[in-house]
């Protein structure tokens, strides 16, 4: 059935409050636009605009797409991004026109919003997408994915949103010089070292898709000999989590081996910023910022010398109310997603196919290429999930200090 989601001007006001602050060497960490004159009149002034404005109307999104030649991946790919809502609706208002600051024309994200805007046709005209000029013009820029190979799902959409990322950055006028050197925080805490290496991160690559998918990884080293800690930061937009050899394991083990403390020796442990040599450490990792958007692979494919090969373990997972929260700094509390989207793989290493099973306002459909079918909840875990998409659902509150 047709539905209408109406995009507020929130995010319109943000935009140009960006452009404004930009224009005047605010750093938008230190002024609290939300709180100024400022702000206040220009969302008063955009509210009476786009009051003006009809919703973004839109039609059920129950659409299939094309398989042009092995394109399997990409199909499943685009129909898990056509259902995270945020992206689907600053495609469809073409939003990114307003926001990006980079001379270059954004060719691959005008034909991205094509392709969404057929899926999400108010009329529901065509019963089936064709995705080829998008797939065109996102070889030219990743030739990698060029001839009709078959192509690995989360690989493509690792290239697919930096490629749409560099072309709605924000910040594509700033000047990027070689390797800088790394800042130390010795008295800063945590938080703050964390806040400060996203700051600096921001400074450079500020988008939609760094609104929506960015997280923040910490890595943290405690030297056996001197017992000190160090920690680096690390910006990652899916998380790629390995399986327990069983037949049959849970999302939160696959999340617990991911974060569990691991030994380093000698030649593969980094120096010891106190003892300035390599020694014998532990590391961990864990969440220290949570995206809106939370990409979860898992990682089914392993590479030996002379073959790959494809775990087939059942990984249960949940549907609402996944708590990240225990995996991220130890007083953050809560942090809850709720899955939309599944990319699943199915048959060989040699022999594949990928589908994707998202979540609209009426339910769950089964994406096979061009075939759009209901499904039922207790249809959705299979041993075919590959990346999983949960969008969070409690306080978008990164961090708590």
């Amino acid at each position: 059935m047709p539905g209408a989601s109406g995009v507020g001007a929130e995010g319109s006001c943000e935009a140009l409050c960006r452009t404004l602050v930009s224009q005047n060497g605010l750093q938008r960490e230190t002024a609290d636009i939300s709180q100024s004159v400022l702000y206040t009149s220009l969302m008063g002034l955009l509210l009476v605009a786009d009051n003006e404005k009809e919703h973004l109307s839109i039609g059920s999104g129950r659409v299939g797409l094309r398989n042009i030649g092995n394109t399997c991946f990409l199909n499943a790919v685009v129909q898990c991004l056509s259902h995270t809502r945020s992206l689907r609706d600053y495609s469809l208002l073409s939003a990114y026109r307003d926001d990006k600051f980079c001379k270059e024309e954004a060719q691959l994200m005008e034909a991205f919003s094509q392709v969404l805007s057929g899926l999400w046709d108010v009329n529901d005209g065509d019963s089936v997408v064709n995705p080829r000029q998008f797939y065109s013009i996102f070889k030219e820029a990743v030739p990698h994915f060029s001839g009709y190979s078959q192509q690995d799902a989360q690989e493509f959409l690792r290239f697919l949103l930096d490629k749409l990322h560099t072309e709605v950055n924000r910040r594509a006028n700033v000047r990027r010089t070689g390797k800088e050197a790394e800042q130390t925080f010795h008295r800063f805490r945590i938080s703050e070292e964390a806040a400060a290496m996203w700051k600096k991160h921001l400074e450079r690559d500020d988008s939609k898709i760094v609104d929506l998918f960015s997280g923040q990884l910490r890595s943290s080293l405690h030297c056996s000999v001197c017992s000190h800690y160090s920690n680096t930061f690390d910006v990652f937009c899916d998380l790629s989590l390995p399986i327990p050899k069983r037949s049959s394991v849970t999302l939160r083990e696959c999340l617990e081996l991911f974060s569990q403390e691991e030994k380093l020796d000698k030649e593969n442990s980094p120096m010891c910023e106190r003892c300035n040599r390599h020694t014998e450490c532990t590391k961990r990792l864990s969440i220290q910022r949570f995206p809106q958007v939370i990409v979860i692979h898992l990682n089914r494919f392993t590479t030996s010398r002379w073959s790959i090969s494809k775990s087939t373990v059942f990984v249960s997972f949940p549907l609402t109310d996944l708590d990240l929260g225990r995996f991220g700094p130890v007083d953050c509390g809560p942090v809850l997603y709720d899955l939309y989207a599944i990319c699943n793989h199915a048959g060989t290493v040699n022999m594949g196919h990928y589908t994707a099973c998202c979540s609209d306002e009426n339910g769950w459909c089964f994406y096979n290429d061009s075939s759009v079918t209901a499904v039922s909840e207790n249809q959705l875990q299979t041993n075919q999930a590959y990346v999983l998409f949960y969008q969070r659902s409690n306080s978008t509150t990164s961090v708590r200090k």
